[in-house]
C-alpha cells in the first residue's frame, strides 16, 4: 500500500491471498490510480465509456487532481492493485445522489468479492457524503457487472444513454437507495 493512500476498514480473505483491503487513495497514490486506470482499459475496454488511448494522454497533473479528489478506492491483496472504483456528484442530478463509476476488478481476483468490497467502500462514502441514492451505468452486454449490482440491491431506473466510448452501444442506468 502507498503512503497516499488511507487504510479503508473493509478487508476479505481472497481465493489464496491473505486479504484484501479496500483503501481510499490521496494525492500520493496518484501513480498507483494511474496505473490501474490504465490496466483496466487495456483489460477491459468495452466495459468504460473512456478510452485507453485518451486517458494514456492525460498529464501527471490530472492525475494528481484525480487522486487527491479523495473519491478512488483501491483493493490491494499481497501488495498488489486488483481492483478500483471511484464516485462523484454527477452535474445536472440531485445533490444528495453519486454516481460510482470506474469499477474493475483485475482478471485474476474476479468472483472472489473485491467488487462487493469496492461497492461496499463507496456505499460508505457516499453516505457520509450525504447522498441517499448511489447510481451507476451498466454497458449493454456487460452481464456479470448487471448481475452483481443487482445482487447488491440495485435496480434498473430504465435511463438509458449511448456509451460514450462506443457510439454503437448503450448503457443502462441503476440505483441503489443508502437510506
Amino acid at each position: 500500500m502507498s503512503e497516499g493512500a488511507q487504510a479503508h476498514p473493509f478487508v476479505r480473505g481472497v481465493r489464496g491471498v491473505q486479504a484484501v483491503r479496500v483503501v481510499r487513495v490521496g494525492e500520493e497514490g496518484w501513480r498507483e490510480l494511474r496505473a490501474v486506470r490504465l490496466r483496466a482499459l487495456a483489460s477491459d475496454p468495452a466495459a468504460f465509456g473512456s478510452t485507453l488511448a485518451r486517458e494514456q494522454a492525460y498529464d501527471d497533473a490530472l492525475w494528481r487532481e484525480r487522486a487527491a479528489a479523495g473519491r478512488t478506492f483501491l483493493a490491494w491483496a499481497s501488495g498488489l492493485v486488483v481492483g478500483l472504483v471511484s464516485y462523484y456528484p454527477e452535474e445536472d442530478r440531485p445533490a444528495d445522489e453519486r454516481q460510482l463509476v470506474s469499477m474493475w476488478v483485475a482478471p485474476e481476483a474476479r468472483g472472489a468479492g473485491v467488487a462487493a468490497l469496492l461497492v461496499e467502500a463507496v456505499r460508505a462514502a457516499a453516505a457520509a457524503d450525504g447522498a441517499r441514492v448511489l447510481t451507476l451505468f451498466v454497458a449493454d452486454g456487460n452481464e456479470r457487472a448487471r448481475r452483481l449490482y443487482e445482487r447488491l440491491g440495485f435496480r434498473s431506473t430504465g435511463e438509458r444513454e449511448t456509451l460514450p466510448s462506443d457510439p454503437e452501444r448503450g448503457e443502462e442506468r441503476y440505483a441503489l437507495a443508502l437510506t
